[in-house]
């Protein structure tokens, strides 16, 4: 197949310098399949950078002026599609589990901390929160905070605005939408998040494999469809950093085709489909 000669064509071995930093910033395993994909996806980075050929763009990211355009690039080359209620049985399991225990920490003023890993625009800690507030009204008044964080700077931006439109609020009900939403006013039909759920959800970046700013244990973590990106190596330097970052009765949501090999190796033990909880904490978890 032959190219339009004005679109600049990216060669093996820029592929691999691109997959390098890629991989070294933040785990992303990319295939040489994936090329096709990586060069279409980072056209238009060229382009805003006035740049005419892959090779100037490698030499580019590898210069000390390029570090801010590394986040950007990885940004173009993650997939970022998610949907509100997406499997919904971890939210049962979710509620069934620790919602006896949430409400014995609403009466004891004590704090209740939820953390999405990898949200994308929002959809999963909106979800989250609704969820439980449909469960125990009296979350929108405690010490119940839900954080989202994802390596992408122009999702996080959305997902702070807590506003989508009508197709993006596919999978949540009439009776939710009605509740916990508000609208945008803008003749399109969006709708905001309302203000109970706004107070509970921030949104911040992170890249999973540097530094973790947070200093409290989470009772869940959500990191769903994330992990598949990542080689066997990568994984298992964060099934660790997951586990203590878990309160004693916290739990580990992953996605439908993500697994923690060797669960108890890390300290983890399967409790439902791709959901763990910490093996030390047999008094609450067995049946």
């Amino acid at each position: 197949m032959r190219h339009p000669p004005d679109l600049p064509q990216l060669d093996d071995q820029q592929f691999d310098a691109i997959a390098a930093l890629a991989y070294r910033e933040c785990g992303l395993k990319l295939e040489h399949e994936k090329k096709l994909m990586v060069q279409s996806r980072l056209r238009h980075r060229l382009r805003a950078l006035n740049l005419d050929s892959f090779s100037s763009y490698s030499e580019h990211i590898a210069s000390r002026v390029g570090f801010d355009e590394h986040r950007l690039m990885i940004s173009a080359l993650t997939t970022n599609v998610s949907q509100f209620f997406r499997e919904a049985h971890h939210f049962r399991l979710l509620s069934d589990r620790l919602m006896p225990l949430f409400r014995q920490r609403i009466q004891e003023n004590e704090r209740i901390r939820i953390w999405s890993a990898g949200c994308s625009k929002g959809q999963e800690p909106y979800s989250i929160a609704m969820h439980l507030l449909r469960s125990e009204p009296k979350l929108a008044t405690a010490d119940f905070k839900i954080l989202g964080t994802d390596i992408d700077p122009s999702v996080v931006a959305q997902a702070r605005t807590a506003q989508f439109t009508s197709l993006e609020l596919h999978g949540v009900s009439t009776e939710d939408i009605g509740n916990f939403t508000v609208s945008c006013g803008d003749g399109q039909s969006s709708r905001r998040m309302c203000d109970d759920l706004t107070r509970i959800v921030s949104v911040n970046e992170l890249n999973l494999f540097d530094d973790w700013p947070m200093r409290f244990a989470f009772d869940a973590i959500f990191c769903r469809n994330v992990v598949i990106y990542f080689d066997q190596s990568k994984q298992t330097q964060l099934w660790p950093r997951f586990n203590r970052a878990l309160t004693t009765t916290g739990m580990l949501f992953l996605g439908h085709s993500e697994r923690v090999l060797s669960p108890q190796a890390h300290g983890f033990r399967s409790v439902g489909p791709t959901t763990y909880v910490k093996c030390d904490d047999a008094r609450v978890w067995s049946q």
